[in-house]
C-alpha cells in the first residue's frame, strides 16, 4: 500500500503526548544535543573499532589503505544522511527506518522494514554480549586470578542493561556520555603518542594513497569498516523524546558521521605510523586484537595499558546499552502501530521509557547467551568458539540488516518528495540520496558474497547462505505481515509509520460530529 497523499503531507501533530494518557508516547525534552549525541555515538564502541575491527581488517583483508576507507565512507555516509536528515524534518517516530520507509514506500514495505530493524539490531546488541564476556573473563583471569566463565559476566550485563532501559532516556545519556568521553580520550592520547613515536617509516602518509585500494579484498574491507559507523544512522529513533526534533536530529546526525570518519580515518592511520605502513598487515596478523595494547604498552607503559583494557570493557557496555535503547523504541513504535501485541507500545511509569520493549530485548539477549553458553567447549573444545561465533555472527547479520534499511531508506527519501511535489526543490538531497542508495546497495552486495570470510567459515560451510538469510527471511515475513494487515485490518496497515500522528488522528475524528 503506497501511503496517501494526506498521511504523506501531514504535519507532526503538536499535544500528542497527553492522548490517551502519556503512554501512547515517549517523554519529550529529554535529551538536547549533548545527550543525543552521545546516545548514538556510543553504540560506535570506538575503542572496540580501534582494538577489534581495525587490526582485523588489516589482517584478514591485507588493504593498508583502511583510513582511506573510512574516508570514502564517510562521504557515502554524509550522502545518504543528505536526505535521510532531510525527512526526519517531517516524520518524528521512534520507529524511524520503517517509520520513513512507510511515508515513501507504503505500510507493507515499511512493515518488511520494522521486522528487519528490530532483527538486525538485536543481533548487533547480542553479539557483543559474547565478546564483552570473554574479554570481562580474561580480566578476572588476569588481575583477580579467577576462572569465571564466559557467559556469567555475559548475563550480569544484560541484566545490568535491562534495568537500565527502564531508566529515563537522560540518565541513559550520562551513563553513555562519561564511558564514551573516556574512551575517546584515551584514543587520542594513543593516536598522539603514535605521531610522536613514529615506526620505522616516520610520519608516512602512504594509507590514505589510492594505490593500497587495489586487489580482491576491497569489497569486504568496505563491509568491516562500515560496521564501525554503526549508531549515526539511530538519532531519529530518540527524535519523539527531544526538544526540537526538527533541528536536533539532523544536526546530531552530521556530527556524528563527520566525528566518527573523521575519528576513525586517524586513528587507523596512527596504527599505520606505529607499526610502519609497510609492516601493518603481517603485525595485524600476528597479534591480531592485541595490536593496541602492543602498541600502548612500548609508548605508554603498563599503567596506560591496564587502563586501556579496563575501558575496552566498559566501551562495549556502553554500546550494548546504546543498541538496547534502540531495539526497545523499535518495539515500542512497532507495538503503538500494531505491528506487535499493543502491550508494546506503552511507556513505564515516571521514567517515560518503553518498559516492555526493554523486556523484550533483555529476554532475547539472555537466551541467546544461553543457547551459546550450552555449546561452551562443545563439539570443537575451543572455549572461545562460541564466544567468537555469537560476536561475529550477531554483528555481521545487523550490519548487513542496518546497511539495507540504509539503502531502501534511501529509495524511500526520493519517492516521499517526489510525491510531495517537492522534487525541484529538494533535487540536489534526492541525487545524493540516490547516490547514496546504488553505493549501500554495491556494499551489502559485496556482504553477502563475502560473508562467509566476515564469520570466518569456510567457502563451502552453509553458514554463508544461512546467517544473510536471517535478514532475508525478516523483510519476508514483514512484507507479509503487511500484506495481511492491509487486507485484513485496513486500518491497522494505514496507521504504519505514522506513530502518535494516527492517534491524534482518531481524537480528531471522535470530535468530529
Amino acid at each position: 500500500m503506497t501511503t496517501d497523499s494526506s498521511s504523506t503531507n501531514r504535519a507532526p501533530a503538536e499535544g500528542i503526548s497527553t492522548f490517551k494518557g502519556q503512554e501512547r508516547a515517549l517523554r519529550a525534552d529529554r535529551l538536547g544535543t549533548g545527550g543525543l549525541l552521545l546516545s548514538v555515538l556510543a553504540a560506535t564502541a570506538p575503542l572496540m573499532v580501534v582494538a577489534g575491527v581495525m587490526p582485523t581488517t588489516f589482517a584478514v583483508m591485507g588493504i593498508v589503505g583502511q583510513p582511506l576507507l573510512f574516508v570514502v565512507l564517510g562521504a557515502v555516509l554524509v550522502l545518504f544522511s543528505l536526505g535521510y536528515a532531510e525527512m526526519s524534518r517531517h516524520v518524528h517516530n521512534a520507529g524511524a527506518f520503517y517509520a520513513y520507509i512507510s511515508r515513501g514506500l507504503g505500510g507493507t514495505a515499511g512493515a518488511g522494514a520494522a521486522l528487519v530493524a528490530l532483527v538486525a539490531y538485536n543481533s548487533l546488541q547480542v553479539g557483543i554480549y559474547g565478546i564483552f564476556g570473554f574479554e570481562v573473563s580474561g580480566l578476572f583471569a588476569t588481575y583477580a586470578g579467577l576462572e569465571v566463565a564466559w557467559w556469567v559476566p555475559a548475563l550480569a550485563a544484560a541484566l545490568a542493561v535491562g534495568v537500565l532501559g527502564w531508566l529515563k532516556i537522560d540518565v541513559n545519556a550520562k551513563v553513555l556520555g562519561v564511558l564514551l568521553v573516556i574512551e575517546v580520550l584515551l584514543v587520542v592520547v594513543f593516536d598522539i603518542a603514535a605521531v610522536a613515536d613514529p615506526g620505522t617509516e616516520g610520519l608516512s602518509l602512504h594509507a590514505f594513497n589510492p594505490d593500497t585500494l587495489t586487489g580482491a579484498g576491497v569489497g569486504t574491507a568496505l563491509c568491516f569498516c562500515i560496521a564501525a559507523f554503526l549508531g549515526f544512522e539511530q538519532a531519529p529513533v530518540y527524535a519523539e523524546e527531544t526538544s526540537r526534533p526538527h533541528v536536533l536530529v539532523p544536526r546530531v546526525m552530521f556530527l556524528a558521521v563527520t566525528g566518527v570518519a573523521v575519528f576513525f580515518a586517524i586513528s587507523s592511520w596512527a596504527l599505520t605510523v606505529a607499526t610502519g605502513p609497510a609492516t601493518i598487515v603481517s603485525t595485524s596478523q600476528e597479534q591480531s586484537a592485541g595490536l593496541l595494547f602492543s602498541l600502548t604498552e612500548d609508548r605508554l607503559g603498563t599503567t596506560f595499558t591496564d587502563v586501556l583494557h579496563v575501558l575496552f570493557v566498559t566501551g562495549m557496555f556502553a554500546a550494548m546499552l546504546s543498541f538496547h535503547n534502540v531495539v526497545a523504541r523499535y518495539a515500542f513504535a512497532m507495538g503503538r502501530e500494531g505491528l506487535l501485541p499493543a502491550a508494546f507500545g506503552r511507556t513505564t511509569g515516571s521514567s517515560g521509557a518503553p518498559g516492555t520493549g526493554s523486556l523484550l530485548q533483555t529476554g532475547i539477549a539472555v537466551v541467546l547467551v544461553l543457547v551459546f553458553a550450552l555449546t561452551d567447549d562443545k563439539p570443537t573444545g575451543d572455549p572461545t568458539a562460541p564466544v567468537l561465533h555469537l560476536f561475529t555472527w550477531g554483528g555481521n547479520i545487523g550490519a548487513l540488516g542496518v546497511i539495507v534499511l540504509m539503502a531502501i531508506a534511501s529509495l524511500s527519501v526520493v519517492v516521499f518528495f517526489v510525491r510531495r511535489g517537492a522534487a525541484s526543490a529538494q533535487a540536489w538531497r534526492l541525487a545524493t540520496s540516490a547516490v547514496a542508495g546504488i553505493a549501500l546497495v554495491v556494499i551489502a552486495g559485496y556482504t553477502v558474497k563475502d560473508f562467509d570470510v566476515l564469520v570466518g567459515a569456510g567457502p563451502d560451510s552453509a553458514l554463508r547462505w544461512i546467517l544473510p538469510g536471517v535478514i532475508g527471511l525478516a523483510l519476508v515475513i514483514g512484507l507479509v505481515q503487511g500484506a495481511v494487515l492491509r487486507a485484513r485490518a485496513p486500518e491497522t496497515h494505514a496507521r504504519i509509520g505514522l506513530g502518535n500522528e494516527a492517534f491524534q488522528l482518531e481524537k480528531e475524528a471522535e470530535r468530529t460530529p
